[in-house]
């Protein structure tokens, strides 16, 4: 995959489209978890798209902050389906949804605390060892914070890859909803997540919500990327000169293929803007 490459996401509707105009993007990602079943319509259509373009593998599923282990079965799958596939990269998220057995259909927070970094650690680690590669982990969007956390998120990130060796995931659209639901700065976050770790960036839109007279931001993925994380997006991109590739994430109400083909393009200019020349997309 080439070095600052666009993306989109590859989605059911969008299937036919692709195999009949194979547009062009840096690459494609999919969600892992929809393409275990070597029977399944998704699986049919990843083999004949995936020959053109290099991929990226973003998993919801492995449940990293969980205090259990991670699920075998799970991991045997994913194994399989990477093995088989072999995408340039492979993420996961920073949240835990599985305990006893049971599967939330949510990603939800976990505590910024030393037990938790060890637990979140030792199932990096695991999956790592599985894989035999290296994983993204991707910061999240919060609506609710711990009393008791003893280190910032961004801080919690440089643990996690300064003791597993893996990278991030960084989600403009994430950092910028969290900061304005609990009113950080995002240039401050951003000042203290290790750039050197960054490979994958994503980009995605909100939805605005009103709770109890109160504003709030729900990462909702559903539509246009806002213009506030378009500038965060050109203000990093301008600091870092980033080789990070970086994806438009559309995963509800999926517009045409040309919607998203669209955003891609914004992103793409940006890039070319900041480093004066041509992108390659191959």
């Amino acid at each position: 995959m080439a070095n600052g490459a666009i993306g989109i996401g590859l989605r059911a509707p969008h299937y036919q489209t692709i195999l009949s105009s194979f547009p062009e993007v840096g690459f494609l990602e999919i969600h892992s978890e929809n393409y275990f079943n070597p029977d399944s319509k998704n699986y049919y259509y990843l083999e004949q798209i995936a020959p053109f373009y290099p991929m990226s593998f973003h998993g919801i599923g492995l449940s990293l902050g969980s205090s259990e282990t991670i699920s075998k079965n799970h991991l045997d799958n994913l194994k399989q389906l990477v093995d088989r596939f072999q995408p340039a990269l492979v993420s996961d998220h920073l949240s835990w949804s599985s305990l006893q057995g049971n599967f939330f259909n949510d990603l939800l927070p976990i505590p910024y605390s030393k037990d938790a970094l060890s637990c979140f650690v030792t199932n990096v680690n695991q999956v790592q060892d599985h894989l035999q590669r290296e994983i993204l982990i991707e910061n999240p969007s919060s609506y609710l914070e711990y009393k008791n956390n003893e280190m910032s998120e961004p801080e919690f990130i440089n643990e996690i890859a300064k003791q597993t060796g893996c990278g991030l995931l960084l989600d403009l659209n994430n950092i910028y909803v969290s900061a304005t639901n609990h009113d950080f700065s995002v240039e401050s976050y951003l000042d203290v997540i290790n750039k050197q770790t960054v490979k994958e960036i994503h980009l995605a839109g909100f939805t605005q919500k009103q709770i109890n007279n109160h504003s709030i931001l729900i990462d909702t993925h559903s539509t246009y990327v806002s213009p506030e994380v378009w500038d965060i997006y050109h203000q990093y991109i301008k600091a870092t000169k980033t080789d990070a590739i970086t994806l438009i994430e559309w995963d509800a109400d999926i517009p045409p293929l040309d919607i998203l083909i669209a955003e891609h393009n914004k992103a793409k200019l940006i890039k070319k803007t900041i480093d004066g020349g041509p992108i390659d997309e191959t």
